[in-house]
Parts: C-alpha cells; structure tokens; sequence
C-alpha cells in the first residue's frame, strides 16, 4: 500500500423495497463493497439485510469484485440491504502529459497481435474487453458519432480526454431521461442521459476502435456550493469508463464530468457494463404488482 496519506471515507448505501403485496422470500445480489486496489484500500466492510437473511454470504465474482449474495425467507412488505464501509483513497488523476504517448492505432495492434510488451496483463481479458456486450453495442452510429476524435495517429491519451469532453458538451445529463436498456443509437438521437448511459457510449466507442475499455461502477464525492454545507445522503452511484493505455495500466476516466478519476471517487468494480456490477438485483416471490424503491448513499470523509 501507499506511504500517502489519502482521503478515507465512510460509506453507507442503503436500499429499501416497499411492496404492494407481502412477498414471500427473496433471493438479491449485490455489488456493494470497494475493492482493495493499489489506489484504494477498503478497510472494513459490513452488509445487512431487514429483515434478517437466512443465507448471507460474500464471493469474488469473475471480474474480482466483491459480491454479496442473501436470501430472506421470512414474509415481508418491506427489505433494506445497508452496506457500511470504510475507504481510503490515494489515486492521483492521470493527465494526458503524464500518460504514455502511443497512437491509438498502435494500441489495437499490440491488443489484436498480442503483443503487449511488459504490462503482464491477461490477454484474455484485454480482449473480452473490446467485445459487445448486452448493454454496449458497437453500430455504424457510434462509429460515426466517435469519429472526430479517432484522428490517424493521435495519441490515445488526447482520444480519451477528447471523448470524455464531447460527452460532456454535446449531452445533458437528466435523471429520468432513459432507462437501462437505452441503447447508444437511442442516446445519440436524445442528447441526454445520466452517467451509466454516457461510460456505455465511451466504452461502446473505444471498443469499436479496437481499444480494451471497461465499465466502472463506484461513487464520487458530491462538494457542496460554495459556503454550504455537505447535504448528508446526497451522494449516488456513478459510473465512468476505464481504458488500457499500454505503459499505464488501466486508466479511469470520467465522461458525465469530463475529467480523469482522482482520490474523490471510491471504485466498487468493474465489468462488461452494467448488467456485470449493478449495486442490487435479486427475484422475488410475491402475488402483488411491484415494489416502491428508494436509495440514499451517503459518501463522507473522515477527518484526518
């Protein structure tokens, strides 16, 4: 682990089903707990279930995340899974002078050769990493949409910083604006969307190019104006995208803010896109209609 101090965090992230009819048993998944990274350290982590879980028990998925799996056996009209956790964070944002420069064309090559040089990364894994996937779609309309930035020979660092820009200037972000199935043609034709819909569309792009790029699933300090106070529960998940520059490793990046990640955001995995880390997702067994959700994430720093 690093010698830096970093920023530690306490985190707690809570979900609350109420249903319309009582439900009968419950079996969820959960992605719920940071990572311990070269960057980033998850001290203690905790995860309840209300009412209480008959089955309750953690994994590491095939991407290495933390995952927690419950079944709740009891009837119930109402289920809350808390997790609590503390995190320290030492990651400085990369920049794109501080990064290797390499043409992206360069970086297809040595993925499609194999030819990765010394990084002694899994090729498997670079590989599955510029694939489709369920949520990411790889169409003539991304192509065209992420063409401007994929000059001949520009280095992939400037591409990366590029994409994340014109995401930013060129949509709105409004919550409630799309749904998880929203496709990137979709996306493209609306302008606006929220921060799952905007990593999809980098990742989409990158992979289209033949550049390995990952979904990250994590959160992102909420600073308050000027003056005010931190509004306690106002953080939420975020996502963003992380793409491989051969010499660096895996470098995240953050198009909904359009800017390279930093020791204010807390990684709780990675996958294909969404579908491989949601924060929840589960079955139930109930004769009623649907459930009322509600999430609150609290992400607060402890004071050194």
């Amino acid at each position: 682990m690093s010698a830096t101090p970093g920023r530690t965090y306490e985190l707690v992230h809570r979900t609350a089903y109420t249903y319309t009819e009582p439900v009968t048993s419950s079996y969820g998944r959960s992605v719920l707990v940071p990572r311990t990274l070269p960057d980033q350290d998850c001290l203690d982590a905790t995860v309840t279930v209300r009412p209480d879980a008959a089955d309750l028990t953690q994994h590491l998925d095939y991407f290495g995340n933390r995952s927690t799996f419950f079944a709740v056996t009891a009837e119930h009209t109402r289920l809350t899974v808390t997790a609590r956790s503390t995190v320290t964070v030492w990651r400085t944002a990369a920049t794109v002078a501080g990064l290797p420069s390499i043409a992206w064309e360069a970086v297809a090559r040595m993925v499609h050769d194999g030819a990765l040089g010394t990084d002694g990364l899994d090729l498997v894994a670079l590989r599955e990493a510029v694939l489709a996937s369920r949520h990411v779609a790889l169409t003539a309309e991304v192509r065209d949409w992420a063409a401007p930035s994929f000059t001949p020979g520009r280095p992939l660092a400037e591409v990366l910083a590029d994409l994340a820009h014109r995401i930013r200037a060129e949509f709105t972000y409004r919550s409630g604006s799309t749904s998880i199935g929203t496709t990137q043609a979709e996306l493209l034709q609306g302008r606006m969307g929220v921060c799952q819909d905007f990593a999809h569309l980098m990742v989409a792009a990158l992979r289209l190019h033949g550049l390995p790029a990952r979904y990250t699933s994590g959160y992102v300090e909420t600073l308050p104006p000027p003056g005010g106070a931190k509004v306690r529960g106002a953080d939420a998940s975020h996502a963003w995208v992380s793409a491989w520059v051969p010499g660096a490793g895996w470098v995240e990046i953050d198009p909904t803010n359009d800017k390279f990640v930093d020791d204010r955001y807390v990684i709780l995995g990675w996958g294909r896109d969404y579908a491989d880390v949601p924060p929840l997702r589960g079955v139930i067994f109930t004769e009623g209609t649907g459930s009322r959700p509600s999430v609150s994430v609290d992400l607060h720093p402890v004071a050194g």
